[in-house]
């Protein structure tokens, strides 16, 4: 459960098709299916189903649902998502609902975490048995 997930690896590989750049505050919450670059604020939810690669600088003060996150910047707010890094940059304050979860040496983590199994995970082992 603790292990490098190769989602998170694929993540940082794929095309960003939304940028938010240093400098920038956007206020509201923001939806979307691809893969999204904060490298400014964020105040309010965001959920992307493609993933979330928050920069250093980066900052959302509001809940993230997403497949995958990177955090290296700073979360005000709970994370719900499939695949979670937090980066020696990072920092999260506030609850963590996911399947797979890396935090390097450095990364600031304060709030409760729930961690389960993906159902693809439960049906592969079901299978075996």
């Amino acid at each position: 459960m603790f292990k490098k997930n190769n989602q998170i690896k694929d993540l940082n590989q794929q095309e960003i098709s939304t940028l938010i750049g240093l400098g920038f505050t956007i206020t509201g919450e923001l939806k979307g299916k691809a893969v999204i670059r904060i490298d400014g604020t964020v105040i309010g939810n965001v959920n992307v189903e493609g993933g979330i690669v928050l920069g250093e600088k980066g900052m959302i003060k509001g809940d993230i649902q997403t497949g995958s996150a990177i955090i290296y910047g700073t979360v005000n707010g709970n994370v719900k998502t499939q695949n979670l890094e937090i980066k020696k940059t990072g920092k999260v304050n506030g609850d963590i609902k996911t399947d797979t979860l890396e935090i390097e040496l450095g990364a600031q983590y304060n709030g409760k975490l729930e961690m389960h199994q993906s159902s693809k995970t439960e049906d592969k082992v079901a299978a075996k048995v």
